[in-house]
């Protein structure tokens, strides 16, 4: 127990779109009828933004609804959506997918494409304005249950504990900060969302959440190769037809563009590598010619969730609320959840000031959850909710039964499909699967992990405890190896892990754990689920700029 007591009346982990939605709304409706309610944000990157990453393209629904004059107020929001394609693409050749037959919930009509991670550092900068603490660099490594399993709070992380457990000489103890409400918005696959639903059953009624990895290159490329504005989807190469996933490629300004893959975590051959199908799709040539004389300056990737409507779990406990992605609230086939998380924070803001206002605490905020399903944003998961289960009989009938699905019905089909098995159970083992011989990167247009990784800013304090705990260390060789030929070495974005041989020629398994760049990928897909990805210690991980 920490000697250090703080308390506030919400406390929110996460400073993303969600938590910080929260944080601007108990404020607004403090401040509109003149009720103090004191909010704390903690977050466990260096700053806030430095380890969000997204696309990104922005539907402004929700930020109308809770900062209607944001376009005074130098945001970062200023390219707006000018054209959009969507191709799919053979080895060589790029076919255009006429606009009639992409589902409206695709069109991109007066988005924007921005930065999530200079986004949500405006965001802060709003809810600072208005009173809110913020705390960057903290982790929230524990949550607080009372007794009656309620919960009341989180200790923040210890900094300055060895590798070995002891304390080196800068070590300080972790604070204990209480409230009357805990909200989580830790973003996909929380470490401590993971636990709540677990421990609280929060998805008995659910079906099981199902992820993709999004890896992403932020790259300067010449002036006769932007056209700032312009949206690009493609489906297709490189990706096999059982393979959920696709690409974007975002004109963010002039010289400056994203490009991105998105892969379903459902895929089944272990020898698949995210990240060498993503180098591989930078070689077509139409995305060559776009990316010649360029140069790429930044790197990252984040797993997300894919499961919407029916793999979302109960929204609320004892004591607080999951917020956005720590519950899953991307809209798949929109390609988008910054404006349905932003809605879910706005929710559980309204819920708890209401709770604190009539003298409530740490009870069950049923109304957040009721509300949420019933609001614009519940409405449209549920209308997404076919599109992903679709690919899994693969992409041409995934891609007819969404056609029938959003196009001709709308949404409104009288059925919902169930997701295929969990991701981690997809692998099939090694003697069914067909290897797969990457290129050798270039350095030019295609980079190896290690080079990539460079390019995130990625720190940890090498002699801290390893945050990538295994449950069993003899599954990585007995099992992952043995049957899958470990899968873990191909979709980690980062070359955490390794299999080495010893003295003896036996192969063992080395965890590189300052090259993780949080994206969770490996608490997901691991086969025996035996990794469990832990905070490090607050203000490690990436930092990345203009992501």
């Amino acid at each position: 127990m920490s000697d250090e007591i703080m308390k506030y009346d919400v406390i929110i982990v996460g400073a993303g779109p969600s938590g910080l939605s929260a944080a601007i709304n108990l404020k607004k409706l403090s401040t509109e009828n003149n009720i103090d309610i004191n909010v704390c944000v903690v977050e466990k990157a260096s700053e806030v933004g430095a380890h969000i990453l997204s696309g990104a393209v922005l539907e402004t629904k929700a930020l109308d609804e809770l900062l209607p004059d944001w376009k005074l107020k130098d945001s970062p929001i200023k390219t707006k959506v000018s054209n959009e394609k969507l191709l799919f693409l053979s080895e060589n050749k790029a076919y255009p997918i006429p606009k009639l037959f992409t589902p409206a919930v695709m069109h991109n009509e007066n988005n924007y494409i921005i930065s999530l991670g200079r986004f949500c550092k405006w965001l802060s900068d709003q809810a600072e304005s208005m009173g809110v603490e913020i705390y960057p660099g903290f982790t929230a490594s524990k949550i607080l249950i009372d007794d009656s399993k309620r919960v009341f709070g989180i200790k923040t992380g210890d900094h300055g504990i060895l590798k070995d457990g002891s304390k080196s000489e800068n070590y300080q103890s972790g604070i204990e900060i209480h409230a009357k409400y805990v909200f989580f918005a830790e973003g996909c696959r929380g470490h401590l969302g993971k636990q709540l639903i677990n421990n609280f059953g929060l998805d008995d009624d659910s079906e099981h959440q199902t992820y993709g990895i999004g890896i992403k290159e932020l790259w300067e490329v010449d002036d006769l190769n932007t056209s700032p504005g312009e949206v690009l989807h493609t489906v297709g190469w490189p990706l096999s037809q059982d393979v959920y996933g696709g690409s974007f490629l975002y004109h963010l300004g002039k010289n400056l563009i994203s490009l991105g893959m998105v892969i379903g975590l459902d895929y089944q051959n272990p020898y698949l590598s995210p990240y060498e199908e993503f180098q591989r799709y930078k070689t077509h040539p139409f995305i060559k010619k776009i990316l010649k004389n360029g140069k790429r300056i930044s790197y990252g990737a984040r797993a997300l969730n894919e499961g919407g409507w029916q793999s979302l779990p109960k929204l609320v406990f004892p004591g607080g609320a999951l917020l956005g992605c720590e519950a899953g609230t991307l809209n798949t086939p929109k390609i988008k959840g910054t404006h349905t998380a932003m809605k879910s924070g706005m929710i559980a803001a309204e819920s708890a000031f209401f709770a604190i206002k009539s003298g409530r605490e740490k009870d069950v905020l049923d109304c957040y959850n009721r509300n949420f399903l019933s609001s614009w944003a519940g409405d449209e998961l549920k209308k997404a909710r076919n599109v992903r289960p679709s690919f899994k009989w693969g992409l041409k009938i995934g891609m007819f039964l969404t056609g029938i699905d959003q196009i001709i019905l709308r949404g409104k089909a009288p059925w919902t499909l169930s997701h295929h098995k969990p991701d981690h159970e997809a692998t099939v083992k090694k003697e069914l699967a067909k290897k797969i011989e990457y290129p050798k990167a270039d350095g030019v247009l295609t980079f190896d992990r290690l080079t990539n990784v460079s390019f995130t800013s990625t720190y940890h304090e090498e002699n801290q405890p390893c945050h990538l705990t295994l449950k069993d260390k003899s599954i990585p060789i007995e099992y992952n190896y043995k049957y899958f030929d470990s899968p873990e070495q191909r979709y980690c974005p980062a070359g955490v892990y390794e299999v080495l041989e010893n003295e003896q020629r036996k192969p063992y398994l080395q965890i590189n754990a300052q090259n993780c760049i949080h994206c969770k990928t490996c608490d997901i897909k691991d086969p025996k689920q035996n990794i469990n990805w832990i905070v490090p210690e607050g203000g490690g991980g990436p930092n990345y700029s203009n992501m």
